[in-house]
Order: structure tokens, then sequence, then C-alpha cells
């Protein structure tokens, strides 16, 4: 596989990393992995104030990442590509083996 250009690595960056970088961004788009949520929903689930959960939704919509829908005078949020998850759930399993590793090399010492 060639080498991404920085372009397209900014791009990556600015457009997906970026709207990864909060943790509780990520929650959200776990909560939406389940199902489709309304923002008072996520909020309650997530125990996090209705305006704080608005505001991530806002910048996982702009990137994409995330869809909405009216239903009547509220709006339904979901998952634009449930591949996000699969993308976040192997960055998971790479922070657990290289946590992994990091103790078994502090137990050698």
């Amino acid at each position: 596989m060639p080498i991404p250009s920085l372009s397209e690595l900014d791009s990556l960056h600015r457009n997906m990393c970026q709207a990864i970088g909060d943790p509780r961004r990520i929650q959200i788009l776990y909560a939406l992995y389940e199902k489709p949520r309304h923002v008072t929903a996520l909020a309650d689930l997530l125990d996090a104030p209705q305006p704080t959960i608005s505001r991530h939704l806002s910048v996982l919509r702009q990137r994409g990442l995330v869809l909405c829908e009216r239903d009547g005078a509220a709006m339904v949020y979901r998952l634009a590509d449930e591949r996000i998850i699969t993308v976040l759930d192997m960055m998971r399993g790479l922070l657990r083996e290289f946590l992994t590793k990091q103790v078994s090399l502090m137990e050698e010492y």
C-alpha cells in the first residue's frame, strides 16, 4: 500500500480524527449504534446536559458521521455509516493490546 499524501492525511485528520477526538462524541456514536435517538434520550442515557450533547451532535453532523431526521418537532439522530464503530472497536482493541504489553514490560523489571 502506498504512503498516503499529506493532503489526504490532513483531510482525514480534519474531518474524521477531530470528530472522534472527544470521548463524549465517541460515546454518542456508540449510543447511536444501538439505535437512533432524540437528543434528550442521548442526554439522559449519557448523563450529560442536553446543550452539551447538541454541540457534539453538531460536530458529528458537520463531519458526516451522524445524520438526523425530523420527527415532529424533534430531531432523531442516527449513524451515517456503521463502519465507524468497527474502526473504533479496532482502535480500542489496539489500545488494550498496547496496555497489556506495557504492563508485561513493567512486570519484567
